[in-house]
């Protein structure tokens, strides 16, 4: 039997998410977001929610696009600080040695030491209460060579992605592999 542990915003996994944006001046900025993820996959859309006192809640509105980053094990550091402090008073890539890059598709930042990239471009904003959902259409997907596979396909085992626990506040790595996708279920 199941025991009730009343309404909770949990979810497994809930992947590590590193939004970049540019501010007001164009100074670049990252923000770690726990909640997000793919929402559509034509047109090839994410979408991240964020609550309005942040600064990339700003500073998403305001030049309509972003990033999300994505950071390997190695990277947790850097990742968890992008989450910590604003960037309205702290600028994160220099206090993490992280490397801004400006995105060729849309008008933000992303990570250059971080192995996945998606460059979005806003298409939609839902009030949800005490988070805005932005919407982005995904215009590019950049990746590390060291990340891809000999078809050039991104290799999640390369990445090496990790995850957040809503539950206990802690930061997982993902599993291995146990079977392929819309085949291990099907009867022999």
């Amino acid at each position: 039997m199941k025991q009730s542990i009343g309404p909770k915003a949990i979810i497994f996994p809930t992947p590590v998410l590193i939004v970049g944006s540019y501010g007001e001046h164009d100074e670049p900025n990252i923000m770690n977001v726990a909640w997000g993820g793919i929402c559509s996959s034509a047109p090839p859309s994410i979408a991240v929610s964020i609550r309005g006192e942040r600064h990339t809640h700003a500073n998403i509105l305001k030049h309509r696009a972003f990033t999300v980053n994505i950071p390997s094990v190695s990277q947790v550091r850097p990742a968890d600080y992008a989450g910590l402090c604003s960037g309205r008073d702290t600028d994160k890539f220099a206090e993490t040695g992280l490397t801004p890059v400006s995105s060729d598709r849309v008008h933000a930042p992303y990570v250059a030491e971080f192995p996945l990239c998606l460059e979005c471009r806003l298409i939609q904003i839902f009030d949800l209460g005490a988070h805005t959902q932005f919407v982005g259409e995904i215009l590019d997907v950049k990746a590390n060579k060291e990340v891809l596979n000999r078809e050039g396909q991104i290799d999640i085992e390369k990445v090496e992605p990790f995850s957040f626990s809503p539950a206990d506040g802690g930061y997982y790595r993902l599993g291995a592999f146990i079977g392929q996708a819309f085949s291990i279920g099907r009867k022999d």
